[in-house]
């Protein structure tokens, strides 16, 4: 009996194992035991098959959590919302629009005034007028960021405000 031949006995009947109860007969189980004796490729084959094969009946789709208990817990909140009459969707974010204000005009003061530092004077008299270029793009980049985060974050309330 060849390599081949004994891996499509074990692929046929091991697909049929568990739905039809049919087993190899006796004869076909003597004769791939006799060939695993002498063959230790096929002898590996078949135990990587059997061990994939249960790989995928057992531990293929993991157990999944309980979610009951956090299903149950965002239907209670839910409830105390609407009987509060808020909406249980939105989350508060975690900076007010003052804060954010506040550190916008902190990083607007803190760029402008790397202009009148003394090492920027002494950095701007080697260097040449040319130094200020990159610099005008760095401070509008940075700026230009900010405002985007802050608009990107806030739009729910920009568009309200403004009737958007």
């Amino acid at each position: 009996m060849n390599c081949s031949k004994v891996m499509d006995l074990v692929y046929e009947y091991s697909g049929n194992d568990s739905q039809h109860g049919t087993e190899i007969p006796l004869l076909m189980q003597i004769r791939i035991a006799l060939h695993t004796l002498m063959c230790a490729n096929c002898t590996r084959e078949i135990e990587r098959y059997k061990e994939t094969r249960n790989i995928l009946r057992e531990d293929f789709f993991p157990p999944s959590p309980n979610l009951e208990d956090t299903i149950m817990a965002k239907v209670h909140l839910e409830q105390i919302a609407i009987e509060k009459q808020i909406d249980p969707y939105t989350t508060p974010s975690p900076f007010s629009t003052r804060g954010w204000v506040i550190a916008g005009i902190i990083i607007m003061v803190s760029l402008i005034t790397t202009f009148f530092g003394l090492d920027f004077q002494n950095l701007a008299n080697e260097s040449g007028m040319s130094y200020l270029l990159p610099m005008g793009i760095t401070i509008g980049i940075v700026l230009t960021t900010y405002c985007a985060f802050f608009i990107g974050s806030h739009l729910k309330e920009l568009s309200e405000r403004f009737g958007l």
